[in-house]
């Protein structure tokens, strides 16, 4: 009798691991050593500069505004790194961080009214999109509704598109809301994309 070979399911992860917590860590080490040696504004990104300060389209992420807006961030990337873990993020999902995160920067040359910009809020709404087509592609359906549906309320009622930048007198400079919808939908794209690949090459494979 012969044994039929054993199907991969198709809703599989590709390589849950621990890249996705990994990477989490490294962001917020980083985070906190250029805010210990003073280097944020050394690193933050500048619309008129940019293009001499290439590398600033990654290390605006790292640098922050004050020691709240940081441990906000921490936060973030806390609850960024436990959903991924828990939804077992794999190399697709890596990939699209990594894509999406130097394009949300570099999208905010759409909006002239930023001249600046530095901060994790746009890595961090691009890591939540891209949790949500992770959801969305591996039969965890309500959550990625759930996700779906807590960052467009967010995004809307920032309505990032028509007022890229405010002043919060909570944080006491100007909060880059373009940032957070730039960066939500290079992340869902880059989301969209690596998945879609990943999914073609199991399914081959």
């Amino acid at each position: 009798m012969v044994t039929p070979p054993t199907l991969r399911p198709r809703s599989k992860p590709d390589d849950p691991a621990l890249a996705w917590p990994g990477l989490g860590l490294l962001l917020a080490v980083a985070s906190a050593l250029v805010w210990l040696t003073g280097g944020s504004s050394a690193l933050a990104w500048h619309a008129a500069t940019w293009a001499q300060r290439p590398y600033t389209l990654w290390t605006a992420s790292l640098a922050h505004l004050s020691g709240a807006h940081l441990l906000a961030n921490l936060f973030g990337l806390a609850v960024m790194a436990a959903l991924g873990l828990y939804l077992r993020a794999g190399r697709a999902a890596l990939i699209a961080v990594l894509i999406a995160w130097p394009l949300g920067t570099a999208a905010l040359l759409a909006w002239p009214q930023v001249a600046g910009y530095q901060g994790m809020s746009g890595l961090l709404n691009a890591m939540l999109a891209i949790l949500w087509v992770q959801a969305l592609f591996h039969a965890a359906k309500p959550l990625s509704f759930a996700i779906l549906a807590a960052l467009a309320v967010k995004l809307i009622g920032e309505h990032g598109w028509s007022q890229p930048l405010a002043f919060d007198p909570n944080w006491g400079f100007n909060v880059v809301y373009a940032a957070h919808f730039a960066g939500a939908a290079a992340g869902a794209a880059c989301g969209l994309v690596t998945q879609s690949i990943a999914l073609a090459r199991q399914k081959y494979h």
